[in-house]
């Protein structure tokens, strides 16, 4: 009996540690979790998911919720009919305002069941943190913006702003990209005054810290170039001076050491300040002397030591995939790579390949344009308008971390629409692990308590914005 009690009451002891820890979700919360859970738990890769399913089952939500039939439009292309979305609308009580538009991609990257430890199509919450393939990316953003839609809905709450979403497929490399068709097809039901979107969030420690509240302003626009060189051939007991392996080789050796020149905007320089500050000792000094003058090559190189600061400066281009030769006993009649570039807003398309083909400096190697391209990313403005509510919001759920502006490498569908001049920002509020919670890989994972927090920022953030 002795040893049962002990038992006993330590067991008791655990539970109520436990729930010191995970407190019982609020009932509002129990809502957003079973949405949360229906949307994530929806297979939508490109391969057997369906995003027009995902799509129906969030308006399904919405109309229990009181929209009416008008307030939603699914679409679809006729070609694509497993990748289609979802807009709703909910009207603002000064119709001469534009609404806001809250913007997210419900599609997801393929998964292997047999790779990861948990199944990635099922939710499972384990450790403070749940685990399943969209659990971050993007669907913690898509199921907060349809559960802030819910929520005004149920409560009557009428926003001065209209405010508009947009659950979108084909964000992931897809063949078809449900924002690209609305920006291009039915740009009125996107139109706003701006849009919120992923790419912003926040950034923790190793020890689940809250270490800054990010907002994404601008990003970088992805170009493939593929470097090409042909020749006749011939038996390779017979070397010719001419050879297309040797020739991009040296190409490829020239693409290297290729440097674009350093172009900050305000968005980086926010960043770069925030972490000068931060930072300090030698890295700190190089940052400050960078942005007083953007051509001191000796701080450049410094900053230019870490890849995250780097990509952040300037145009980046890099070599990829490379394939050449026929055969072991052949001269190469052709070898090829491909150059994936990263240009930074101001630059061009064209300026890049021209530079590419400057520093190569040989016109055996041709240098073209190749794969889809997204439009070049619009940097929006950092009015007081945006960054106001963010910050104060910020000292209430997130006391003492500061609000930085950063410019992300990767891309969006805000280059999307940038095509319908709507000036897009990736919302703070959702904080990630160091690793960016798996995105992408295996076992991608959200934190709990991050989910929870950010659905409640995001909620007032909305409200703020809708307000104005």
């Amino acid at each position: 009996m002795h040893r049962k009690a002990l038992l006993l009451a330590a067991s008791l002891l655990l539970a109520s540690q436990a729930s010191a820890k995970s407190p019982a979700p609020r009932p509002d919360e129990v809502e957003f979790r079973s949405l949360y859970k229906e949307l994530v738990e929806t297979n939508t890769t490109l391969s057997v998911g369906s995003c027009t399913d995902a799509a129906a089952k969030m308006g399904r939500r919405l109309k229990a919720a009181g929209f009416a039939d008008s307030e939603l439009t699914t679409f679809a292309a006729p070609d694509h009919p497993r990748e289609g979305g979802l807009v709703a609308k909910l009207p603002g009580s000064d119709a001469s305002l534009k609404p806001i538009l809250l913007l997210a991609h419900i599609d997801v990257v393929e998964a292997n069941k047999e790779d990861w430890t948990r199944d990635p199509f099922k939710l499972t919450e384990e450790n403070g943190f749940f685990f399943a393939r969209g659990s971050a990316d993007d669907k913690a953003q898509a199921a907060i913006w349809t559960d802030t839609l819910i929520r005004l809905r149920q409560a009557h709450d009428v926003p001065k702003r209209g405010i508009t979403m947009a659950l979108t497929c084909g964000e992931e490399g897809a063949p078809f990209n449900g924002a690209k068709w609305l920006a291009q097809n039915r740009p009125d039901l996107i139109a706003a005054e701006f849009a919120l979107n992923e790419g912003g969030g926040g950034m923790l420690d190793a020890a689940g810290n809250r270490q800054m509240l990010l907002i994404q302003a601008g990003e970088k626009a992805a170009r493939d170039f593929k470097l090409e060189v042909t020749n006749p051939g011939g038996h390779s007991s017979r070397p010719m001076p001419d050879n297309a392996i040797y020739d991009l080789a040296k190409a490829l050796s020239a693409v290297q050491s290729l440097d674009f020149p350093v172009r900050l905007n305000d968005t980086t320089r926010g960043f770069l300040a925030h972490t000068a500050a931060k930072t300090g000792g030698k890295m700190g000094a190089a940052i400050t002397a960078l942005l007083a003058n953007p051509k001191d090559a000796q701080a450049e190189k410094t900053v230019s030591s870490d890849p995250t600061f780097h990509t952040m400066l300037k145009t980046t281009c890099v070599a990829t995939l490379i394939s050449g030769g026929h055969a072991a006993n052949a001269l190469p009649q052709r070898a090829t790579a491909n150059i994936n570039c990263r240009i930074i807003p101001g630059d061009t398309t064209e300026a890049t390949q021209a530079a590419l083909v400057q520093a190569i400096g040989n016109p055996k190697v041709a240098v073209s344009l190749t794969g889809n391209t997204r439009p070049m990313a619009k940097l929006p403005p950092l009015t007081p308008a945006i960054l106001g509510p963010a910050e104060e919001l910020g000292k209430k759920y997130f006391p003492g971390v500061p609000l930085i502006p950063v410019m992300i490498s990767g891309a969006t569908d805000a280059t999307y629409i940038g095509l319908v001049d709507v000036p897009t920002y990736g919302v703070p509020g959702i904080f990630v692990e160091p690793d960016f919670n798996g995105l992408h890989g295996l076992n991608e994972r959200m934190r709990v308590r991050s989910l929870m927090e950010g659905r409640d920022y995001l909620f007032d953030l909305v409200k703020a914005y809708a307000a104005q």
